[in-house]
């Protein structure tokens, strides 16, 4: 993630995928961070060399969250309150086949006392690579899973499904019949497993629409994302993002602008028959008479200041090593992908050494601030407070609750 964040916002944007849960994110320390195209990736890592999970959202639902914990560098949850509906996300990582027993167990500890501290009322989601391989088949197990897995169970693939029936969730992927390349989340060489699952509560199983891998879109070299559809009962409606309209005052610094608007503003106080003893009613003449001869913003989402280095050259770059990887599935285009490094390196490269010397000015003075308000804003989990918690940490939903912990405050 830390070099492939933006390509990752591309895919979700273009796939339309709002949230989406990511593991062995190899990025270290509890952080969030836009990662461009209006998308923020909220991670927790220990070792920047292995592990790490996060979960990434759409930029409608950024100002929805009201609270991000990060277990460990396998396990993180996050809480978000949308239309009034209480939805839980966790991102989880399992240990590999060849891991110590004792790791694999305090894994499934871990996550046991994360999903159980999840009333049974709210919503329940998991994205995880679990490491293990649930099997085709569901006999004994018709209750957490369908018949479409993939090949055989092994150890790590039942303790799964032990998980599942513990918690009475269900194994989303493993209810919709679809092509071998559909099932498949892990491919390296010949090798094809199933190893990356999506996982809801039981009674919501109704509410999934569709579930399957994307063969042809990938940006780990050797898994593929698995999209799940699901249908809230709760709607929200789409809005545009737009930042307020304002106008464009520092076009008075070109001499003809600055002249125009001289002569727009003699021209409408000589127009003006009373005279104009309170700034409000000369506020208004200047505004007019600017907006006539400066123009106002758009109020469109500005350019991701953090990724400028997203040139036409990096995307082209990215564009010809996924043809390579789909014409070259099934082996390792090396080659590719050392090129699109050496393109992003340059490219942000190139950025940053323009943004210096541009700091280095006048005008450069005022946008360091401005950059390191919108790092400080990016860095933080939950932008606005949405909840109000009972003594023990817990979210109260209801709004009786709500008030008698407001009353008893105050």
């Amino acid at each position: 993630m830390t070099v492939k964040g933006r390509e990752v916002a591309d895919m979700m944007e273009r796939r339309k995928v709002a949230m989406l849960c990511v593991q062995e994110t190899k990025g270290k320390g509890s952080k969030a961070r836009n990662i461009g195209s209006g998308f923020k990736l909220f991670y927790h890592g220990v070792d920047g060399k292995r592990n790490g999970v996060g979960v990434i959202l759409k930029e409608e639902y950024k100002k929805s969250v009201v609270e991000v914990k990060r277990v460990s560098d396998r396990v993180i949850i996050m809480k978000l309150e949308v239309e009034g509906m209480m939805i839980n996300v966790i991102s989880a990582y399992a240990p590999q086949v060849g891991c110590e027993m004792e790791e694999k167990e305090r894994f499934w500890s871990e996550l046991d006392e994360v999903v159980d501290g999840v009333p049974r009322k709210e919503q329940l989601v998991i994205g995880a690579d679990f490491n293990g391989h649930v099997g085709e088949g569901n006999r004994g197990d018709a209750e957490v899973m369908g018949r479409y897995g993939f090949k055989e169970r092994n150890l790590e693939g039942q303790m799964v499904v032990d998980f599942a029936k513990r918690m009475k969730m269900a194994v989303v992927n493993t209810y919709f019949k679809k092509k071998e390349d559909h099932r498949v989340t892990y491919k390296s060489g010949g090798r094809c497993t199933q190893v990356d699952y999506v996982l809801c509560r039981r009674c919501n199983l109704k509410e999934i629409g569709d579930c399957k891998v994307l063969a042809g879109n990938t940006v780990a070299r050797q898994h593929r994302m698995v999209v799940c559809r699901m249908v809230l009962e709760a709607k929200k409606k789409r809005r545009r993002v737009r930042t307020e309209r304002r106008i464009r005052w520092w076009k008075l610094k070109e001499e003809e602008c600055s002249v125009r608007f001289r002569e727009e503003v003699r021209e409408r106080l000589s127009d003006v028959k009373e005279v104009l003893d309170d700034w409000a009613t000369t506020a208004g003449v200047l505004r007019k008479a600017a907006k006539k001869v400066l123009g106002v913003t758009s109020g469109n989402r500005k350019e991701d200041k953090e990724t400028w280095w997203w040139n036409e050259g990096v995307q082209e770059s990215i564009r010809r090593k996924s043809l390579a990887k789909q014409k070259w599935d099934r082996q390792s285009d090396e080659k590719s992908r050392q090129q699109v490094k050496r393109d992003v390196a340059k490219a942000k490269e190139k950025a940053y050494d323009e943004l210096c010397e541009r700091l280095d000015t006048k005008e450069g003075e005022k946008d360091l601030y401005r950059l390191a308000r919108q790092r400080d804003r990016a860095g933080k989990d939950v932008m606005q407070v949405r909840a109000v918690k009972d003594g023990e940490g817990n979210v109260l939903t209801s709004e009786e609750k709500c008030v008698e912990k407001v009353e008893g405050v105050f």
